[in-house]
């Protein structure tokens, strides 16, 4: 059995796409998961599972959610290790950050550089990003929410055809503990 988390986008945000984390709870283990725990209400659920991939689960748990709840959601889903070594590789000196100061975007596959070359870093500053393994770390001193790089960063174009769902740096954390079970 390998842990995974899985990253569920823009549910319980505004009203939107409801989904009680019960329910969703019950759902993932209809479907066969083990030791299946939600972290918060904003989409992350943690859970053992002895068949498929990242990408079959996450494309497993989508279709679940759409033939239940009858919308549709992006979900990444990712294990252990991955969550861990996104974590250790923060280019960002995380332990002395508050955790509204980091966050992580979790993306579905691997970007180059040049996704992003009309952003313009000096523009943003003291803000600032690295790309990771499949992620993109930002730094954004006053949060996220009056964070001018991270408007920039969530323009529909930068990130069209893939998923891409942001946690903050407590949730990354967080994570990392819920899925070492077992590891």
């Amino acid at each position: 059995m390998t842990m995974y988390a899985a990253l569920l986008r823009g549910i319980n945000v505004g009203g939107n796409k409801k989904l009680p984390m019960a329910e969703l709870r019950t759902l993932m283990t209809g479907l066969g998961h083990d030791s299946v725990r939600t972290h918060l209400q904003s989409g992350q659920a943690v859970f053992a599972s002895g068949h498929g991939d990242p990408d079959s689960l996450a494309a497993e748990l989508s279709k679940a959610i759409e033939e239940r709840f009858g919308f549709s959601v992006d979900v990444l889903v990712r294990d252990h290790a991955y969550l861990r070594a996104v974590a250790e590789d923060c280019p960002f000196p995380a332990a002395e950050l508050a955790g509204r100061q980091l966050h992580v975007t979790y993306l579905s596959e691997q970007v180059a550089p040049e996704r992003y070359a009309d952003i313009d870093p000096a523009a943003h500053l003291p803000e600032e990003f690295r790309l990771g393994d499949r992620a993109l770390y930002l730094y954004a001193p006053d949060g996220l929410g009056r964070s001018g790089l991270a408007e920039a960063l969530s323009r529909p174009r930068i990130h069209r055809g893939l998923i891409a769902t942001t946690r903050n740096w407590n949730t990354v954390v967080k994570l990392v503990e819920l899925t070492a079970a077992g590891e």
